[in-house]
């Protein structure tokens, strides 16, 4: 018996000694401390070119991203007589399904190996309908904890394959399915608890929305209006319904090119050929649509695929199979925001509500026909429904699947798994993309910037200090052209009594709203951001740093007439960066007056219970204790060191649970008397958490406390699924940061103030180097690798 079972090195062996051979290989020792928690994947792997394959790939590559100190991963890769590939040492076993030993032998194995923690199996019917039986005893074999995954639930079950799917999910630890309807089979058809039942969405693709225009300019394809659809050809893919449709959408749109996407099923050429495609072909020439239909018989690389979709207009999904839960190019495609007309799959049924895309019928070119006339016919229609599309499916990209699955696998195995949130590499692309050679625009759709927002003096501000902070850390000269630009924003904006105005619109002019608005947090803001440039003045060019420094001087001119708690608090900052290596006495004595002004707040709003400078907790309330502490650090007072530790350990013991940071929401302003809302209303802002965690950078600088250093990774990890809604803020894909979690959804617009913010968390982060739970990703963005499909 060959081919039964192979371990890594590539090599066949006999189901009787393989045990004794494997089990003999020489492993590496480390040390018990590096030592992971291994999770076996039991799938079909690339270079197996099918919908599973693909699907594994894209979540342990995203799990690798999200949890890179949190466990290993191995893969059991399944093939056939049929299916047979090289994996170039990629795989730790592989199991030929065509020989029923063979899992006996893997079962024995998995039981025996002790890195091995838990097993993840991914089935269909199809990849075991040989070998069924000896699949299930497979399970009931495993001694190891195992998540079983149903790429497909079929409904009305006989009695045979209700059994079998019973006798599969009784041993397991949990199950996984993708959407709501294969859940309610699960429990109603087959009689399964629901309890063990998990939904965790098929995952998409993060991508940067890049124009259309540009993308089909670069295929070659410009002035046409794109109808596309892609994936390996079966015939249940039902493409001759597109084209069936397509005269009478030509005849309307005579502009329009039909993208049919992919080579045919590997399986389906080794049995019946090219037969179906030359079908389509045929029909093509039939119906006369030569000039209208183009086929990329091509397996693409996940980049060139994502830009195929990103240039489609409308993406059609034809699938005839009634029992087809769910689709990985339908999720494709609307991670790429393409308007979809879909067949009513359960998949599209969930996904495609409240304007979010078109069902149709099975195998109805009518109204396929008419769907997409009417969708073409209305530009305003198709972005709409992008837009729609791209919210409803944000929780569904492979970050938070990935995030969805490690919160399960800590779930059945909370003793030997301990999450650990990757820490994203530097990804400078949204910074630079907001950025204008006149300043930092304020608001974006998406990822794209709105410059019909105009300029704040608050976002280039910030922005001044990210900057300034990623200068210090790479020594960067590209970064000096952007100090330059923020700080001469910030220099645009002074008044002639040295105050800031904060609005600026397109054209560059002072808007209204500067006069209808309090902003003296926008002074206090310029004044931070200002001292921080000059703290550097040892690395940025003299000149630059001597204008900052007028500037300083003629803004603290105005300073007496600011009275606001946070502006005071900003301008502390400011003077304390100013005063880090030189203490000048004129800025003392200014920061004393501005602190005991802090001060006397303080002792008038404090109870036994209350210990703040206000009667509430409103937004930034970090930086008060925080410009506390750095009031101390130039003067030495003790009471202000005093105050600076006692209201900001009040601040966290409010905004901390055991796992996780809960920032005061904007919706939901915490008052004297009453407790933080248990469950969240929304409203969580980045820069809440941002400028916590500065001071509690600032914090462990001063008392070395571990409890400030944990808090500082218990508050990045918000931004990559350590939130309440368990899902990313931060977007690895364009470098920008989503604009703020909400009760059940994350905004994803990434705005200036968003974006800067979590740029200003991650590079303190950086300084700190905090590796102790949140593993450092060293590349400098995130690689896209290439995909099966």
């Amino acid at each position: 018996m060959k081919n039964v079972l192979q371990n890594n090195t590539g090599g066949n062996w006999i189901s009787e000694t393989i045990e004794k051979i494997f089990t003999s290989t020489p492993v590496t020792v480390h040390k018990k401390e590096n030592i992971l928690p291994e999770i076996l994947f039991i799938t079909t792997c690339p270079p197996r070119e099918c919908g599973i394959a693909t699907y594994s790939q894209d979540l342990i590559k995203a799990l690798q991203n999200e949890f890179s100190g949190s466990f290993n991963f191995s893969l059991c890769a399944l093939e056939c007589n049929n299916e047979r590939h090289n994996y170039n040492g990629k795989t730790k076993y592989i199991l030929n399904t065509d020989y029923p030993a063979a899992f006996e032998s893997l079962a024995r194995l998995i039981n025996k190996d002790t890195a091995i923690k838990m097993v993840m199996v991914q089935h269909e019917f199809g990849l075991f309908k040989k070998t069924e039986n000896h699949f299930l005893q497979f399970l009931q074999t495993l001694t190891k904890p195992f998540v079983i995954c149903f790429h497909t639930v079929l409904p009305a079950p006989d009695e045979k394959m209700k059994k079998n799917i019973v006798l599969m999910v009784s041993p397991a630890a949990a199950v996984i399915v993708m959407t709501h309807h294969s859940a309610e089979i699960l429990k109603t058809d087959y009689g399964l608890d629901a309890e063990k039942i998990n939904i965790i969405p098929h995952g998409t693709h993060l991508v940067p929305h890049v124009d259309k225009d540009v993308l089909k300019k670069k295929y070659q394809l410009q002035g046409k209006k794109i109808l596309s659809t892609f994936g390996l050809l079966s015939d249940g893919k039902n493409i001759e319904t597109t084209l069936e449709a397509l005269p009478v959408i030509v005849k309307k749109h005579k502009d329009v090119m039909f993208l049919i996407i992919g080579k045919t099923h590997p399986s389906v050429v080794k049995v019946h050929g090219e037969t179906y495609r030359k079908m389509l072909e045929l029909k093509v020439t039939e119906l006369q649509l030569q000039n209208n239909v183009q086929f990329i018989n091509a397996f693409l690389p996940l980049p060139e695929l994502l830009e195929y979709l990103q240039l489609t207009d409308i993406y059609l999904f034809t699938s005839k199979d009634r029992n087809q839960a769910v689709s990985g190019t339908f999720s494709y495609a609307i991670s790429c925001g393409c308007p979809v007309i879909s067949t009513p799959i359960p998949h599209a049924k969930e996904v495609l509500q409240e304007d979010s895309g078109i069902i149709i019928d099975f195998e109805n070119p009518l109204q396929l026909g008419a769907a997409a006339i009417s969708l073409l016919s209305d530009e305003q229609r198709r972005k709409k429904i992008s837009l729609s599309s791209l919210q409803h499916m944000a929780s569904t990209a492979w970050e938070n699947t990935a995030i969805a699955h490690a919160l399960l696998f800590k779930k059945i195995n909370s003793r030997q798994i301990t999450l650990r949130y990757t820490l994203p590499a530097v990804n400078m692309s949204h910074i630079k993309k907001m950025t204008t050679d006149f300043g930092m625009i304020q608001f974006s759709i998406i990822n794209h910037p709105d410059i019909t927002t105009g300029f704040t003096l608050d976002d280039n501000a910030r922005a001044l200090v990210a900057l300034c902070q990623h200068y210090e850390l790479n020594k960067n000269e590209d970064d000096i052209k952007a100090v330059t630009t923020y700080f001469n924003f910030i220099k645009f904006c002074q008044q002639p009594a040295g105050n800031f105005l904060n609005y600026v619109d397109e054209r560059k002019q002072f808007t209204t709203q500067n006069h209808e608005e309090n902003l003296d947090d926008s002074n206090g803001r310029a004044v931070w951001a200002l001292g921080y440039m000059l703290s550097l003045d040892n690395l940025l060019p003299q000149k630059l740093q001597q204008q900052a420094g007028t500037v300083m001087e003629k803004a603290l001119q105005y300073v007496n007439n600011i009275h606001s708690t946070r502006a005071m608090a900003f301008i502390i900052k400011g003077l304390y960066y100013r005063n880090k290596k030189t203490i000048q006495q004129q800025d003392t004595a200014l920061l004393r007056q501005l602190a005991n002004r802090l001060v006397q707040m303080f002792k008038h709003e404090q109870t036994t219970d209350w210990h703040w400078f206000e009667s509430y907790l409103t937004y930034a309330n970090s930086i008060l204790p925080e410009a506390m502490l750095c009031a101390w650090m130039v003067t030495g007072e003790e009471e202000y060191k005093d105050i600076a530790k006692q209201t900001f350990d009040f601040l966290l013991r409010k905004i901390f649970t055991s796992n996780n940071i809960n920032v005061i929401s904007n919706k939901t302003w915490l008052h004297r008397n009453k407790e933080p809302l248990i469950k969240p209303e929304g409203g969580e802002q980045p820069i809440d958490v941002a400028y916590t965690i500065f001071a509690l950078a600032k914090f462990y600088e001063v008392f070395k406390q571990e409890e400030y250093k944990q808090k500082m990774e218990t508050a990045f990890s918000w931004f990559v699924g350590g939130n309440h809604l368990h899902q990313i803020v931060y977007n690895p894909c364009t470098g920008g940061c989503y604009d703020g979690v909400e009760a059940t959804g994350v905004n994803l617009n990434q705005g200036a103030e968003s974006t800067v913010s979590y740029l200003m968390a991650r590079l303190t982060m950086e300084t700190f180097n905090t590796n102790s739970s949140l593993n450092k990703k060293e590349k400098t963005q995130f690689a896209i690798s290439k995909n099966s499909l």
